[in-house]
């Protein structure tokens, strides 16, 4: 049964227009967006965009938001010192704790207008590091979450076989680690033989953690799976400095150059963070057709360094954006960060706009790209946009909220990406149902 939506503005091939209904089929999908839709839901003073992308999510890292706030017995509080927290908090969450915990967190999403998420899944054992039955039960209750809200999930089931190179164990990671490539593939299988994906609600991906967690034999084998069976990858990459020290110490070069030049990167990897990188390896990313999550409120929270956004787009590095930590859940704002974060380093403003472009939107127009179709591509999803054949997933704004009130229809971007409040945000539509968002 088909249903139509008629706001004030519909965001669509890069500009709000007016007096157009949308309308899906029964399948959740555009059928078109027509000036004539009889019986259409009128959503006055409403306009209406395509659901964000989060591309890169811990779920249950939102139950240490605001725990971790404080200087701690270390001489220097850092990324590996608040990293020992987040473990702390990872060994004692049971199967139920994890479901709420996530479905917390993904209610968050989607009442930011979030409509699809990338989690970057890593806990896969018992507290004590012995298997569940299933061994992808924590991962079903990441899902049921996700489902239970009502917004479409990319399980990224991570790989992670070793705390670093020439590095002990640590027992925190016990929930993390399955030591060989066969038994991550066998389970993964498993994961994806047990998902129904024909919704396009579920699906899932490869994750290996990154390169000090996942050996070089191992990444290589896991990769291989994915691009075999067409699976998204994504890694976290060059995140800290001692991450980058270590791969050299270990393989001699560099994390973008060891992918480089083994041949493991491709236009379904997704380099996470990408922040301590060269301009060569910028230029390997871009020959690959990698793309670069960025999660910026994340980065600046844990002192992990600002992405070079600004390189990235002079390259055409496609770059999405994901929540990561969940300190703060609002893609919105990490949008308008991926900005802000050059004009602090640069002492200069609106550095990412386009050079041969001018107008109001135009700088928002390539920051809500990072938040929808960059997004979309990273995690295997065919969506970020509204235009017929696309999913039915979109949010709308109250235009007269006092954060955006009084823009111009030529502004309405802008003033949405750089000033919109999340208490803006009304309907969230995932495949064409509305959500409760309570």
């Amino acid at each position: 049964m088909s249903q139509a939506w008629l706001p004030d503005y519909i965001y669509t091939e890069g500009r709000f227009r007016s007096g157009l209904a949308l309308v899906a089929d029964g399948a959740g999908k555009i059928v078109e967006l027509s000036e004539n839709a009889p019986g259409a839901t009128r959503l006055a003073g409403r306009a209406m965009l395509p659901g964000l992308i989060n591309a890169h999510s811990h779920a249950f890292q939102r139950i240490i938001r605001g725990r971790t706030e404080y200087r701690s017995q270390n001489a220097t509080d850092s990324f590996w010192t608040w990293r020992e927290q987040m473990y702390a908090a990872a060994t004692q969450l049971s199967p139920d704790e994890i479901y709420n915990v996530s479905r917390i967190a993904f209610l968050e999403m989607a009442k930011t207008g979030i409509t699809a998420v990338g989690e970057f899944h890593y806990l896969h054992h018992s507290p004590d590091g012995s298997p569940y039955s299933d061994r992808n039960q924590l991962g079903h209750e990441v899902i049921r979450a996700a489902n239970d809200v009502g917004i479409r999930i990319a399980l990224l089931r991570v790989a992670y076989a070793r705390s670093g190179f020439n590095t002990a164990p640590n027992p925190r990671q016990v929930r993390f680690i399955e030591n060989s490539p066969d038994t991550y593939i066998a389970h993964l299988d498993l994961l994806l033989n047990s998902i129904n994906t024909k919704d396009g609600m579920i699906w899932a991906g490869v994750a290996p953690h990154s390169v000090r967690a996942v050996p070089l034999d191992y990444l290589k084998q896991i990769i291989a799976f994915a691009n075999e069976r067409e699976l998204p990858v994504h890694m976290h990459v060059a995140e800290q400095p001692a991450e980058v020290d270590a791969c050299i110490e270990e393989y001699g070069r560099s994390p973008v150059a060891l992918l480089d030049t083994e041949g493991l990167l491709s236009d379904r990897f997704t380099a996470v963070h990408a922040i301590h990188v060269t301009p060569k390896a910028i230029a390997a990313l871009a020959r690959s057709g990698a793309g670069v999550c960025a999660c910026p409120t994340t980065e600046r929270n844990l002192g992990d360094g600002v992405v070079p956004t600004d390189l990235y787009f002079k390259s055409n590095v496609p770059v999405s954006l994901g929540t990561d930590s969940q300190i703060q859940i609002d893609l919105l704002e990490d949008a308008r960060e991926l900005e802000y974060h050059m004009r602090l380093k640069k002492m200069e403003r609106n550095v990412l706009a386009p050079e041969n472009e001018t107008g109001a939107s135009a700088l928002a127009t390539k920051l809500f790209e990072c938040a929808t179709v960059n997004g979309a591509k990273a995690i295997g999803f065919d969506g970020g946009q509204l235009e017929a054949g696309a999913p039915a997933d979109f949010f709308t704004v109250d235009l007269n909220d006092i954060s955006i009130a009084g823009a111009s229809t030529d502004e309405l971007l802008a003033n949405i990406v750089f000033s919109l409040s999340r208490t803006a945000i009304r309907d969230v539509v995932v495949n064409g149902k509305q959500l409760k968002l309570t």
